[in-house]
C-alpha cells in the first residue's frame, strides 16, 4: 500500500482512482496531478516506483489543501456563517438543505426517517 497524506492507498486500483480516497482529491484533479508527475497512463498504485510516488506527493504538498486543512477551513467557514446569521449559516445549523432545495417532500438524507405525526387512526363519531 502506498502511504500519501496519510491516507493508505490500496495498490491494486488505478493511480487516478487510488488518489481520490484523499479528501479533497476528485477524479478532475488526480489526473492533473498524474500529468504533472509525469506518469504515463493509468498505471496501478502497485505498478508505481518509488520515485514517481514521491513526485505524486511533493505536487499534492506543494498544491492542494487537502485532508485535515481542507476539512478545517470547511468547518471555520460553516461556523462564520453561522456567526455572523446568514441563511446559509441557519439552514447548517438546522441540519437543513442549504443550497434553495425543497424540503417538503425530499431531502430525506439530511432530515432523517420520516416521523409519523399522530395516532393513524380516527375514531368515527358514534350514534346516539
Amino acid at each position: 500500500m502506498a502511504r500519501i497524506v496519510g491516507i493508505n492507498i490500496p495498490n491494486n486500483k488505478r493511480v487516478n482512482i487510488g488518489l481520490s480516497y484523499i479528501y479533497g482529491i476528485g477524479p478532475s484533479n488526480a489526473i492533473d496531478i498524474l500529468k504533472q508527475a509525469k506518469v504515463e497512463g493509468n498505471p496501478r498504485i502497485s505498478d508505481l516506483s518509488e520515485d514517481e510516488i514521491e513526485r505524486v506527493r511533493q505536487i499534492i504538498d506543494k498544491n492542494y489543501k487537502v485532508e485535515g486543512d481542507l476539512r478545517q477551513e470547511v468547518g471555520q467557514n460553516i461556523k462564520r456563517l453561522k456567526e455572523i446569521g446568514t441563511f446559509r449559516g441557519s439552514r447548517h445549523a438546522k441540519a437543513l438543505p442549504v443550497r434553495g432545495q425543497h424540503t417538503k417532500n425530499n431531502a430525506r438524507t439530511k432530515r432523517g426517517r420520516k416521523i409519523t405525526v399522530g395516532s393513524g387512526r380516527k375514531v368515527s363519531a358514534q350514534k346516539t
